[in-house]
């Protein structure tokens, strides 16, 4: 339920830069002005709610542990806390659809999706779905499609992680029995399907193309998922995919840029100072200008701590860095009513303490999450 309140002394960023000016929540909305109770929060930061457009650390809640694959619905309530706890008001969760099997595969996104499907509308927080469709999954895109035009998924990537060198020289791909083992499936099956699936590598190029027409043209989003290089890059767009998320190199992401195509990091690369997996620098890419939203990935701590470390470092400034977390991805995905503090707006906040710790969040005019001062203040 949305409360009625004016905050009042904190630090608010607006669109225009920081500013000490109230700012009043009624109906869910953001209002000018004054009229409501005031809650005097000096010495806190106000910033708009962050927009999540990629994170997977739900997995740790709906699966808590290998075999334990059925705990969906109070794995999603528990998901929500997390994300209010860490200052997101608006979270994609990715999930994927692939050959890996286990709480990546098929049948359980199917249940995940429908268990989400069936609670969104309960949640304060915006929960979104993003669908992780492996390329290679082909016998699967009648499938996809229809479950994302049922559940109205409005967001869905290709990757692939099938391993295509050590494939195609009959070599089994590395960590492969322990991947066959979360799947269900014996090394060799596990082994022979990889097999199957690059065996037909010439076929993905025009089927997913055919996929992203026929999905976009409903107003699903489509991207593509850890470009290696700008060839990679050009060939997603030309196959309708004009979204680049994780681009794995400076040239994938400049060949995005020079499309016009905007450009989704890791905030864990941020916050680690270099991708665990050896790719670009994503604080040298946002340093070049070549980011246009952070996403949590596999850490919801990640964004908020992104942006203050990005600030730190004289990367760029905190309201800079706050946009890549909050207005940024709110405009890749279409998203106007969110993202800034302005007059109109989902009421989409969160408070920082002066150790820039989540102190509240609210989302569209709920409290989600409070603690300490800031939750005595609020509470009256």
């Amino acid at each position: 339920m949305s409360v009625a309140l004016t905050f009042t002394g904190a630090e608010v960023l607006r669109p225009g830069g920081w500013d000490d000016g109230p700012v009043s929540v009624t109906d869910g909305l953001l209002r000018d002005g004054t009229g409501a109770r005031a809650v005097d929060l000096s010495g806190f930061r106000l910033l708009p709610g962050i927009v999540d457009l990629h994170g997977d650390g739900f997995e740790r809640h709906v699966a808590p542990r290998r075999g334990a694959l059925r705990e969906t619905r109070a794995g999603l309530v528990a998901t929500e806390a997390e994300l209010a706890a860490n200052g997101i008001t608006t979270g994609y969760l990715a999930q994927f659809w692939s050959w890996e099997g286990g709480l990546r595969g098929p049948d359980f996104a199917t249940a995940l999706i429908e268990a989400w499907a069936s609670l969104r509308d309960s949640f304060d927080t915006d929960m979104r779905m993003q669908l992780r469709l492996e390329t290679h999954m082909l016998d699967d895109y009648d499938r996809v499609a229809a479950l994302v035009a049922e559940q109205r998924i409005g967001y869905l990537v290709f990757n692939d992680h099938l391993q295509h060198e050590r494939l195609a020289e009959g070599r089994r791909p590395k960590q492969m029995t322990g991947q066959a083992l979360k799947s269900g499936r014996s090394p060799e099956a596990h082994f022979a399907l990889m097999t199957a699936l690059h065996d037909r590598s010439g076929e993905v190029p025009e089927a997913a193309a055919a996929l992203a027409q026929r999905l976009s043209g409903q107003g699903v989003a489509i991207g593509s998922h850890d470009d290696a290089d700008a060839a990679e890059r050009n060939a997603w767009r030309d196959r309708g995919a004009r979204i680049a998320e994780f681009p794995e190199s400076r040239a994938a992401a400049e060949a995005a840029r020079a499309a016009g195509e905007p450009v989704i990091l890791g905030a864990p690369n941020v916050v680690r100072g270099a991708s665990h997996k050896g790719n670009v620098s994503a604080a040298e890419l946002v340093a070049e200008g070549l980011c246009d939203a952070l996403a949590s990935d596999y850490h919801y701590p990640a964004p908020r701590a992104a942006a203050l470390r990005l600030a730190e470092t004289g990367v760029i400034d905190l309201a800079t860095a706050w946009r890549l977390v909050s207005e940024g991805p709110a405009r890749v995905m279409d998203l106007a009513d969110r993202g800034r503090i302005a007059d109109g707006l989902r009421a989409d906040l969160v408070v920082l303490d002066a150790e820039d710790r989540v102190a509240a969040t609210l989302a569209g005019g709920a409290v989600t999450y409070m603690r300490g001062e800031a939750a005595r203040r609020i509470v009256g």
